[in-house]
């Protein structure tokens, strides 16, 4: 090996220097296509996305199902299972359904391995010359199109583009090494020493193994190790039965970045990461074994129906996935089970009793699901802000201020939220948004400024409480009626608003406005019956005094969740 290094010329290191500097920049072309393509395509497809999620939370088949086609459509297992890590850590999804999802995706990323088998077919019209122009064109619709639709498609076709770009350049370079009969030679000595011909030894199983596992979990990409290995065995450097091993070891290397990602989750999140990593080695280890001794046959079987070595590839890795998936689908519960006794509760705390982190980060990945789960996490901190009017309320009515502990660790929650969704929508706002989706986080600032004012008027109502027990002062049942008929519209106002915001079910907004404009009314009614009670003395000025500013606050409570309400109308044309 080192003589043969050596008895290259100068012109032969020129050509592998010249030859390794194309083959990275393929890989670079390639990446970029498949994330601008990916991301892309998750954007565009949004709301699907979200219909999918769903779904997956009915079967596991159906969950099989969701994880392939969002892979599919983001192209990476990886981004998808660290998706699923952020679901499970924030309740979107359980460990239960989350592992299906993740069988599915391993699914889902053969589609890369298809693309890239396609890029390679040696036709006397190549198929790269066509993607290449289609690259073009997409640049021509995201530079002149007007609209955001047309921009999205013009880069998703970039994306496609400069995937096939990339092998063609990854291809053309090894083959152009190859060229060269010194290097060849060279070349050749190198592989054969590792297993080039058909039959693959023991320890040469473990090497490749190992090779394509620590190679992905480097690059934090099976497809890219997939492709890689793909324009490898079309330029003839590697067997099938070689790559083949391979592929089996990126399985493996994939779930480093979900097990990564995982650090500093909740435990039923470490939990998913743990699963997806036990479902590949548990896939490999069963078929590495029989793989050992009929790999070669298995390659000589492909070729017996289909000649193009990358083709093979590809269906050998989509095979597995599905074969693997098949085995293990049955035996969920179980993988479950040992995912728990990996990573068992917490010494002391109940199950489940996790610390709940309201947006996981990791959701940022899925920019369309992420606005879904802010909108969930404001619908719960208006229900905070609600339930501690009302507990408010109650202490100024009863005069009992034992529950102002309990108000007081609601306000600091509602005010922690505020800050946390506030600071997440700054982060989501930066991304590649949907035309939808940047109106609703714009909305969604609003929103959460709404409700956090609606927690400090219920503020105000317990200073007013411990105010009035402190003067000894009392309403009289005229008032108490009125505030009680105030309260009760504004109770109604918040089941309607949520009917509209939660559910965004626009029928209610008639709803909305009629117990708002009530609220109004019943102000102005309770300052009439005020003066009117004052000019016949029949009321004391520290219980009128109150009396008033509780009528205001009440009022304005009611207009901050009509705003709430209204803020769907910004970009409800859109659904």
């Amino acid at each position: 090996m080192r003589i043969s290094l050596l008895a290259l010329g100068g012109s032969e290191i020129i050509t592998i220097i010249n030859c390794m500097l194309l083959l990275f920049g393929g890989v670079a072309a390639f990446i970029i296509g498949m994330n601008m393509m990916g991301a892309n395509l998750e954007t565009a497809a949004g709301k699907s996305m979200r219909r999918l999620m769903g779904k997956a939370t009915k079967n596991r088949f159906l969950g099989v199902a969701t994880g392939a086609a969002v892979t599919a459509i983001v192209q990476s297992s990886s981004a998808t299972t660290v998706m699923i890590v952020g679901f499970v850590n924030v309740g979107l999804m359980t460990l239960t359904q989350a592992v299906s999802v993740i069988m599915g995706a391993n699914i889902g990323t053969t589609v890369t391995a298809f693309i890239t088998a396609i890029s390679t077919t040696g036709t006397e019209f190549k198929i790269t010359a066509l993607f290449a122009f289609v690259s073009f064109v997409g640049v021509l619709m995201s530079m002149l199109g007007k609209k955001d639709k047309i921009k999205r498609i013009g880069f998703i076709l970039q994306g496609l583009g400069l995937i096939f770009v990339g092998m063609d350049v990854m291809s053309v370079s090894i083959k152009q090494m190859l060229a060269d009969p010194e290097i060849e030679r060279v070349v050749n000595g190198v592989f054969i020493s590792i297993g080039y011909g058909k039959d693959v030894l023991t320890w040469e199983i473990i090497v490749l193994f190992l090779l394509g596992a620590v190679f992905t979990g480097v690059v934090q990409s099976s497809s890219t190790v997939t492709a890689i290995v793909i324009s490898l065995t079309a330029s003839g450097l590697i067997s099938l039965p070689m790559a083949i091993f391979i592929i089996l070891g990126t399985n493996v290397g994939t779930c480093v970045t979900a097990l990564f990602s995982s650090l500093g989750t909740s435990v039923n999140a470490r939990r998913t990461a743990i699963v997806h990593l036990l479902f590949n080695l548990i896939g490999s280890i069963v078929f590495i074994i029989p793989l050992a001794f009929t790999s070669g046959y298995i390659a000589d079987f492909l070729n017996s129906f289909i000649t193009n070595v990358s083709w093979q590839v590809a269906i050998f890795h989509m095979v597995f996935n599905v074969l693997t998936t098949a085995l293990l689908l049955p035996f969920i519960k179980y993988l479950v089970k040992l995912a728990c006794l990996i990573v068992p509760e917490k010494k002391g705390a109940p199950a489940g009793s996790d610390e709940h982190e309201m947006l996981d980060k990791r959701l940022l990945r899925t920019p369309a699901i992420a606005v879904g789960q802010v909108r969930k996490e404001l619908t719960f901190m208006h229900k905070l802000a609600f339930d501690n009017y009302k507990r408010a309320l109650n202490m100024l009515l009863t005069g009992d201020l034992s529950a102002q502990e309990e108000f007081a660790k609601t306000e600091k929650h509602i005010n922690d939220y505020n800050s946390y969704v506030s600071s997440f929508l700054v982060k989501l706002s930066l991304l590649d948004l949907a035309e939808t989706d940047e109106k609703k986080v714009s909305s969604f600032y609003h929103v959460a400024s709404d409700i956090e004012r609606i927690g400090d008027y219920a503020e105000n109502i317990v200073e007013y409480a411990a105010k009035m027990k402190e003067e000894k002062a009392v309403f009289s049942d005229h008032a108490k009626s009125e505030i009680l008929e105030m309260d009760g519209h504004i109770t109604e106002l918040y089941g309607f608003v949520n009917k509209v915001f939660a559910d965004i079910d626009l029928k209610y907004i008639a709803d909305v406005e009629r117990e708002e404009s009530a609220t109004d009314e019943v102000c102005c009614k309770m300052q009439d019956a005020h003066l009117r009670r004052a000019n016949e003395s029949r009321c004391t000025p520290e219980a009128g005094a109150i009396y008033l500013q509780l009528a205001i606050n009440m009022e304005r409570i009611g207009d901050h969740m009509h705003n709430i309400a209204n803020s769907v109308m910004t970009y409800h044309s859109h659904f």
